[in-house]
């Protein structure tokens, strides 16, 4: 069992996009008011207080859209300072990141994760659910300023799908050769969509490599992160590929992390929704640290028995929230 030190802390569960794979169109989200979210204030309590003395080190902001969420600057600058803080990072679809890039490098960020799944505008609005002016272009903006201010590498997620995206596989692998750009494939998984994923399923991380292997080869790397990706090398390449295998290859056994939703809900699996806790009711009514320190403990032994390999003793497959409420 690997050391459980990495938090994913939600900042709020809307969005600006409203992706395919992670809120399907028709499907009605009653979104948080904003006393039902953790406040800034009782994320870094938690984090200072609670987290940080039960070993964890790394935290990665999510949403939603966690750049939606008023002050997140000043967020990442209070949690950055934590001197017990190793690595805080950030998850972001980049459009609103043009005007962010700066502020959030200059306030003690160090790593960004922004998602591409397309390279093609009308793809890619396809994808994210926009039906307005296209917004690829403000996105690539976001991304290309990002790595101009200093985040390097700079890593782009990708979910593969189906019919949809898949032809793009060698064309997003190929934005790894010339820049020093982290490109992570993602199996789709079954998570708010179940007729998308019923009707398209999804594409194995080997047949992805296969592909890359015979356009150009694949070399194994030495480079590692947080995440559970398995990191390759296109030859001579300044970037690296990454394949994450939730669905083919599961890695469960070497889960590092845990997820704060923005309600305050403690999960320690995406993908089962077995043993969450409550940590913002027990905060506002009083529960003393020591014993929420104890309880996810506690939580944190029994995760190995609580994670997509044991969904059936869990939620047998059916799970209450999206990918967006979940924080990814």
């Amino acid at each position: 069992m690997p050391e459980i030190d990495y938090l994913r802390i939600s900042l709020i569960d809307k969005c600006n996009f409203r992706c395919q794979y992670c809120m399907p169109e028709g499907t009605e989200l009653n979104y948080l008011l904003n006393q039902e979210l953790l406040s800034d204030r009782e994320i870094i309590s938690l984090v200072r207080d609670v987290f940080i003395p039960l070993g964890f080190t790394k935290f990665r902001l999510t949403g939603g859209e966690p750049l939606l969420r008023p002050g997140v600057v000043d967020l990442v600058r209070a949690i950055s300072q934590l001197p017990e803080t190793e690595d805080i990072a950030l998850t972001t679809n980049a459009f609103l990141l043009e005007k962010l890039a700066q502020p959030l490098y200059d306030a003690g960020l160090k790593r960004i994760n922004i998602s591409l799944d397309s390279l093609i505008p009308a793809t890619f609005d396809k994808i994210t659910g926009n039906r307005g002016k296209s917004r690829w272009q403000q996105t690539w903006q976001g991304i290309l300023t990002a790595h101009q201010v200093g985040f390097d590498p700079l890593k782009l997620n990708v979910v593969v799908i189906p019919g949809i995206n898949d032809t793009e596989i060698l064309d997003l692998a190929a934005l790894s050769i010339d820049r020093n750009w982290h490109i992570r494939f993602i199996e789709f998984m079954p998570i708010g969509n179940p007729e998308l994923f019923g009707d398209k399923a999804w594409i194995d991380s080997e047949a992805i490599r296969n592909q890359l292997r015979h356009k150009w080869g694949l070399d194994e790397s030495n480079i590692t992160g947080n995440g559970p990706a398995d990191v390759f090398k296109i030859p001579n390449a300044k970037g690296t590929v990454g394949f994450i295998s939730q669905m083919s290859e599961c890695f469960c056994d070497r889960c590092n992390r845990v997820r704060l939703s923005a309600d305050g809900w403690l999960r320690p699996c995406l993908l089962n929704e077995t043993g969450q806790i409550d940590l913002k009711t027990a905060v506002r009514s009083g529960v003393d640290l020591a014993e929420l320190k104890t309880k996810i403990s506690e939580l944190l032994l029994l995760k190995p028995e609580i994670n997509f390999k044991e969904r059936d003793s869990g939620t047998d497959g059916t799970y209450t929230r999206t990918m967006s409420q979940i924080g990814g």
